[in-house]
């Protein structure tokens, strides 16, 4: 089976150690990514970690297919144990880092410890194997984004492609902070640049000519790429945002922190909104889909690369703004600050909410900057939706403490079991139903007799993220080609996303978390029991764990360096 190739470098900030590590085994049997990260999240950090702990770890990761030269390639998946969710969290990015990071011949970085000062980390290939310089960065501390990225350049001659960076944001533990890579790229859910910060961690760099050799299959590898660069779609256009309209119309888009199902001005921040602000194209590394959204209002001054959809949901729709420029500064600010769009924006609707301030644009970016400074009730707000929701006098729109994606499981039943089950909390990725609803496929009414598909759906993804291959090649990585690629039945791609899936439940089981968390706060058709089924298709006990027997270990031990 075609796999990620190197070791996972080991490095303890507060020890100022780092050590190459074989995991051969465990790539062999996970892929790498997503899979591979989680299992060793699963078997390496303690069940009953402080998520803003030394015992915690991150993880950086790759996949085989950042070897290859085709479309849709441009990823990197990081995992750790998430400050806003309690549980196991994975995440990915795109941009320009992920052949810079298997340049430097390793497939997993692993940061573990704390550092007693802000630390830049620099990792190169060397004759031996990977090395580590560790730099103090006093100057760097309280730097946005960019601050960072020209600071290295300046000092390094290494660009924001070379980087991971955390902004204030992460520094000062906003639980829905995000690690950020080529200035406005984000591993934005689930808080893991809080975990950085909590690691006195700034900045990681990674430069070489080390990359292992994988050989990818060709065909399909450049059968895809051909056609992601001949395609019409519309993405390649206006990204996510164009469908934008036609959710809002024939479904609903979270509007007014969930009191509506509609934004009346929805016209003037959709996708064609968005379009008439873009100035040229965007891609990540090796892809011919180009489908960034490097935008500018020269007006304003701003320029910024986006919105995507949930971006315009959540600080469009869900704050009532109705003017894209606005929502294109408060992308910017998310950017350089160093924030998950999707939960700073849904966190400050809640506030908005609070003080009767839906629309309030200049409001919203005033707060965002007290968010990531942690300055007045930003202190409140940073600790995100699920903690701030009682003081705020508002309904608690989260699961497991994870603030919604805009595509709305009150219309789109299947979305909202998804959403309930998922080990990571409402995020649209983990699972999606919702294209299959959203096209008619499968009917966006009910919950019963979706659990089956839901399964097979989530334990693709797992695959998708662990190749590591760009959730918008789904029309052309088809399953067919995943067997080509990997060179494994699709059966058994399936079953790897199973364990990883299983795995994340069990880390999540022992710390505390089961039935009770699988709920939604709002009302759908017959959720108990769809859960039951879900449940039931995963071979999983009634009371939402999985039985120990079926997770194994296949990591190294922690104590084993």
């Amino acid at each position: 089976m075609l796999h990620a190739k190197g070791p996972m470098l080991t490095v303890d900030v507060g020890e100022r150690s780092a050590d190459t590590v074989d995991i051969d085994s465990v790539l062999e049997r996970t892929i790498g990514g997503r899979a591979t990260a989680t299992a060793l999240a699963h078997d390496r950090i303690p069940f009953d970690a402080d998520p803003f702990g030394p015992e915690n770890r991150a993880y950086l990761s790759t996949g085989p297919m950042q070897m290859s030269r085709t479309s849709f390639t441009g990823r990197m998946n990081m995992t750790g144990l998430s400050p806003l969710t309690d549980g196991l969290v994975s995440t990915n990015a795109g941009g320009y880092l992920s052949r810079n990071f298997v340049g430097a011949g390793l497939s997993v970085l692993e940061l573990v410890g704390e550092s007693d000062e802000l630390l830049a980390i620099h990792v190169t290939d060397g004759p031996e194997g990977p090395e580590v310089e560790f730099e103090a960065v006093p100057e760097l501390e309280g730097a946005e984004t960019s601050r960072v990225s020209a600071y290295m350049e300046s000092h390094h001659d290494l660009g924001p492609e070379n980087c991971i960076t955390i902004g204030p944001a992460g520094e000062n533990l906003v639980r829905f902070a995000s690690v950020m890579t080529f200035d406005s790229r984000a591993f934005g859910r689930g808080g893991i640049g809080a975990v950085l910060g909590s690691k006195n961690v700034k900045c990681v760099t990674f430069e070489g000519d080390s990359a292992p050799e994988v050989e990818i299959p060709d065909p399909p590898a450049m059968d895809v790429h051909r056609e992601a660069a001949t395609s019409d779609d519309l993405m390649r256009r206006q990204g996510t945002t164009g469908n934008t309209e036609f959710i809002n119309d024939n479904f609903s888009i979270p509007t007014r922190y969930f009191d509506d199902y509609e934004f009346e001005s929805i016209a003037s921040i959709g996708g064609d909104a968005v379009e008439e602000k873009k100035y040229k194209k965007g891609a990540c590394s090796q892809c011919a889909y180009a489908c960034k959204l490097p935008t500018k209002d020269e007006e304003r001054g701003v320029e910024t690369e986006g919105p995507e959809f949930e971006t315009v949901y959540s600080f469009g729709t869900c704050q009532g703004v109705g003017d894209i420029v606005d929502v294109m500064i408060s992308n910017e600010l998310c950017d350089e600050l160093g924030m998950d769009t999707i939960s700073a924006g849904v966190t400050v609707a809640a506030y908005l909410k609070s003080e009767d301030a839906f629309g309030d644009a200049e409001l919203v970016h005033e707060t965002l900057e007290k968010i990531a400074h942690r300055e007045g009730i930003g202190d409140l707000l940073a600790e995100g939706t699920a903690r701030a929701h009682e003081e705020l006098g508002v309904d608690n729109y989260t699961v497991k403490g994870l603030e919604f994606a805009a595509h709305d499981g009150r219309t789109l039943h299947g979305q909202g079991l998804s959403y309930a089950v998922a080990n990571r909390g409402a995020d649209h990725m983990y699972g999606g139903m919702l294209g299959l609803e959203y096209s008619g496929e499968v009917d966006p009414e009910g919950t019963l007799g979706k659990a089956e598909t839901l399964v097979g759906l989530e334990n693709h993804n797992v695959v998708r993220d662990s190749g590591v291959i760009c959730a918008f090649g789904g029309d052309y990585m088809t399953d067919e080609r995943l067997e080509q690629l990997f060179g494994v039945e699709y059966e058994r791609l399936q079953e790897i996303g199973a364990e990883a899936i299983e795995r994340e439940r069990h880390f999540n089981n022992k710390r505390g978390k089961d039935v009770a968390d699988d709920d939604l706060p709002y009302e759908i058709p017959d959720l108990a029991e769809a859960v039951q089924e879900y449940y039931a298709a995963r071979g999983w006990n009634e009371d939402g764990t999985v039985p120990d027997t079926e997770v194994d270990s296949v990591a190294p031990a922690a104590g084993d360096d």
